[in-house]
């Protein structure tokens, strides 16, 4: 597990947060409690301990309040990235062939070409007046503008 590098005895108090910095002693700032803001002020440095970091070790201090030190779980991440390395190819998973279902069609009885366009016209009537007033009230405005520009060339 861990191992002690230096007894400090640190006694800790509520609302700080304790940890080694760069320099390699123990120092403490204000945690931010409920979402809100961190209090302003510089970190206090707590104890002078000069401790020399080893990579891929975590370095924290326990409840006691030694500083302590313990082996990182992914330490040669960082190695590990330049070294070249064999992938494996992605497997290829095989499309499913699904049988396609035809079209239904329906036969069509011999009609008259009039009897078919006065078909037509009765369904076209139907979707323009299930479309409502939009498409309408939009051509009639368009029209308007055109009728003004050309009214306003003739002028000129």
């Amino acid at each position: 597990m861990a191992t002690v590098v230096e007894k400090c005895g640190i006694k800790r108090e509520k609302g700080w947060l304790y940890y080694l910095d760069k320099q390699g002693d123990v120092s403490r700032a204000r945690m931010a409690r409920g979402g809100g803001k961190v209090p302003k002020g510089r970190p206090q440095k707590v104890t002078r301990c000069k401790i020399e970091r080893e990579e891929g070790f975590l370095y924290f201090i326990d409840k006691k309040g030694n500083v302590c030190k313990v082996k990182m779980a992914r330490a040669g991440a960082r190695r590990r990235k330049t070294t070249s390395r064999k992938r494996t190819p992605a497997r290829r998973t095989t499309a499913r062939k699904t049988a396609r279902r035809g079209t239904a069609r329906k036969k069509t009885t011999s009609r008259s070409t009039t009897a078919r366009s006065a078909s037509k016209k009765r369904t076209t009537r139907k979707k323009t007046a299930a479309r409502g007033t939009r498409k309408t009230a939009r051509r009639g405005s368009a029209r308007k503008k055109t009728a003004r520009r050309s009214t306003a060339r003739a002028r000129r």
